[in-house]
């Protein structure tokens, strides 16, 4: 095997971002991801041609209707053969399509199902139509962001998030089939895949507890530079990165207090910090903070990100030729295994592509 998923093969019904980013995952370490699409339009996704490309590579495209007898009949004959069917659609879709969990587990025994839906396959919310930043609002991510009417969250983290959350849960189940060939329905809620990843301030709440300390501590935030970039300090509770830096910024009158004296005293020392650095250039901290090791970071732009030597270094961009011959670059999934050489990318396929080559075996188009 060259690749961890070699041998894998995924049928993808799921549209936009949340599942196409779990195949693009999947494909990455190796399955074989087949889109399925519908005809003519394919993905509406496909609108939007560079968002399209970064998460399509390493698959193939076919068109079906699944609403026409013919093409219904010619997906149940990819689900044979189909390791795992994954699909967005809103609750109750694919049973109205007959292409449900129950349905095709009698073609397919051991198949694994994953749904990817907003609020999940049951609940008061399952009917509810969303995007991502209705998920974080709902998930409790937006509470602070409350007092900004009209700001909206730059990433989908909800969507990006509960695409991790699916190609973890299906690996896991392809793993309990190997131990008792049994395959398995996978539910994921985007707003449940939040909830999750609020958990170090969500436990606390629920059970009358404070909020995390070093949330408010007073070297935890971002602060101006002279030049107008920003930074970002990420001291928490230690005591030694506390002292470093108060030793850095000449502040030896505090570095002694504890992490609850500096929680306490939190918005008078972050005033003072703030104020220092807003002196010096961002180069000036830089230079600093690297050499006395302080927690720190540059708020970088996206274009900062795709030149930044230390991304480049860990080999997370590639050029992938596109159909037109021209050379784009594409993020590669982030895990390296020293047992797997990474696996060479292909370009985003075009919508059917692969009718031919997919259905060659049943002498159909």
């Amino acid at each position: 095997m060259k690749q961890p998923l070699e041998g894998v093969t995924v049928l993808s019904l799921a549209e936009q971002l949340p599942g196409p980013y779990a195949t693009l995952l999947m494909a990455d370490l190796g399955a074989n991801v087949i889109q399925v699409e519908r005809p003519v339009t394919g993905d509406p996704a496909r609108a939007f041609p560079e968002f399209f490309a970064a998460v399509s590579r390493n698959k193939r495209s076919v068109c079906l209707d699944l609403k026409s007898p013919v093409d219904h009949n010619r997906f149940l004959e990819l689900v044979k053969t189909a390791d795992v069917v994954l699909e967005g659609y809103s609750p109750g879709t694919v049973a109205r399509l007959g292409i449900d969990y129950e349905t095709l587990r009698r073609i397919k025994s051991d198949l694994i199902y994953a749904s990817i839906s907003g609020f999940g396959q049951y609940g008061p919310y399952r009917d509810r139509p969303a995007h991502d930043i209705s998920y974080q609002s709902v998930a409790g991510l937006l509470a602070d962001d409350a007092r900004e009417p009209g700001k909206a969250p730059t990433l989908p983290i909800g969507d990006m998030s509960s695409a991790v959350f699916a190609a973890y849960s299906v690996v896991c189940a392809l793993f309990s089939r190997e131990r008792t060939g049994a395959g398995t329905y996978i539910d994921v809620s985007v707003s449940d895949c939040l909830v999750s990843l609020i958990s170090p301030l969500l436990v606390p709440a629920m059970n009358g507890a404070p909020t995390l300390s070093f949330l408010k501590s007073p070297a935890y935030g971002m602060f101006a530079c002279a030049d107008g970039k920003t930074l970002t300090l990420s001291i928490a509770h230690e005591d030694h990165f506390w002292k470093i830096l108060c030793e850095a910024l000449d502040l030896d009158n505090f570095s002694d207090l504890t992490h609850s004296e500096r929680v306490h005293e939190s918005e008078k020392l972050r005033s003072i910090i703030a104020r220092i650095i807003s002196r010096e250039p961002l180069s000036k901290w830089s230079d600093m903070f690297v050499g006395k090791g302080i927690p720190w970071g540059p708020i970088n732009t996206l274009e900062d990100v795709a030149n930044d030597p230390h991304f480049k270094s860990r080999g997370v961009y590639e050029l992938i030729e596109n159909a037109d011959g021209v050379s784009e670059f594409h993020v590669r999934q982030p895990v390296k295994f020293s047992a797997y050489p990474e696996r060479a990318l292909t370009r985003p396929p075009g919508l059917g592509e692969h009718n031919r080559e997919i259905f060659r075996n049943t002498n159909e188009k």
